[in-house]
């Protein structure tokens, strides 16, 4: 399936989703309209074990939404604006396959809103991250402002949504917003190879994982301990627990289905 302004491809298990829309990587609607699409094809794809946010356009991660999309809408347009957005955020967490991100260079808006989604950022040193909404007089619509306080806390989220502005790498390392810094021409090499590793995984149980930690971590300690004891009992009945259990026992490199 092809996309006018997201490059996807495939490199061994990994199914790579780049922005492209230069300069900047702003979103038009009709960009918002294919970033679901674009990640449900990579969702679907069987031979794709991880997914990875990028960018194809130099010095730009994404700018977020295209301002001037926004001058003449109505309150119909926006609330179509605002559905759509929640769509992504919402595809994004419910992904049965893990999904990272490769963060370089401007990072902003509802571009970035997608990482807080992910379950690993991984930034260049040269990134430049924040959500500068508030300065138009918005907030971030993509599941941003519930996706960044679980990431960072009340008091940062309040902190980088107050501001509107950017911060570095290491700063952004430093408040868990980010939870790697690689120099510029190791970061798309890095997030391949952690992603080559995680395919190694067997599939049910990264899912299981997912569940647990986006699912349950989003709800009380006990209610997410219902998940927990769920997720285990359905991976105990799977086949690919026996084979690990066995070929632990026998030292051997496991077979997962």
């Amino acid at each position: 399936m092809a996309f006018e302004f997201i490059d996807l491809d495939r490199h061994g298990p990994v199914g790579w989703f780049r922005f492209n829309r230069p300069p900047r990587n702003a979103v038009p609607a009709e960009m918002l309209n294919e970033l679901t699409p674009a990640l449900e094809a990579l969702i679907a794809d069987r031979d794709v074990r991880v997914i990875a946010l990028a960018s194809a356009v130099d010095g730009y991660f994404s700018t977020g939404a295209d301002i001037s999309t926004f001058r003449d809408a109505d309150a119909e347009q926006m609330s179509d604006w605002i559905k759509t957005s929640h769509r992504l955020a919402r595809t994004i967490r419910s992904s049965p396959k893990p999904v990272l991100s490769a963060i370089a260079g401007v990072a902003v808006g509802g571009g970035l809103e997608m990482t807080f989604h992910t379950d690993l950022r991984f930034a260049a040193s040269d990134a430049r991250l924040g959500q500068p909404e508030v300065n138009i007089g918005f907030i971030p619509p993509v599941g941003g402002t519930q996706g960044l306080v679980r990431l960072v806390g009340r008091a940062q989220a309040f902190r980088i949504l107050y501001g509107g502005d950017l911060l570095d790498a290491e700063a952004a390392l430093r408040i868990g917003l980010v939870d790697a810094v690689t120099a510029p021409e190791d970061l798309i090499p890095e997030v391949q190879a952690y992603g080559e590793m995680l395919a190694t995984k067997p599939a049910n149980a990264l899912a299981s994982i997912r569940r647990c930690l986006i699912d349950g971590g989003e709800r009380s300690f006990d209610d997410g301990l219902d998940v927990e004891a769920r997720e285990a009992l359905a991976l105990a009945r799977h086949d690919n627990f026996r084979e690990g259990v066995t070929a632990f026992l026998d030292k051997r490199k496991p077979d997962w289905i």
